[in-house]
């Protein structure tokens, strides 16, 4: 079965960002909410996730639980948009309205998951 190359492209997003986890953890860190234990273990977690949803969304006979993997991944890291929009530092010197679009951006990222469900 072959998969369709937009599949291809998010499968290297997720796996970029997944890697850049490691690379970069600052970033991160930067936006976990405090109120979350363990911000370095969270971003071990879900930067291991983005990398392996990735691979998986590539392997056609997993791709449909990778792509309901990768929507469980973007809801549960939602929180951490809105620390971004409400702490200062959190939001890395981003425009507000950058930091408000990004939110339903989400939902943009949720839907182009749920299309290989």
């Amino acid at each position: 079965m072959s998969l369709p190359w937009h599949l291809y492209l998010m499968a290297l997003i997720y796996m970029v960002a997944g890697f850049n986890h490691f690379r970069n953890p600052r970033i991160y860190l930067k936006i976990i909410p405090p109120y979350f234990p363990n911000p370095k273990l969270l971003n071990t977690i879900s930067g291991l996730a983005e990398v392996i949803l990735g691979i998986t969304l590539m392997i056609p006979m997993f791709s449909p639980f990778a792509a309901w993997g990768i929507i469980a991944l973007l809801i549960s890291v939602f929180p951490s948009h809105i620390y971004m929009y409400q702490n200062q530092k959190a939001g890395m010197g981003l425009p507000k309205y950058v930091l408000l679009l990004r939110m339903p951006f989400q939902l943009v990222l949720i839907y182009w998951a749920y299309i290989y469900t």
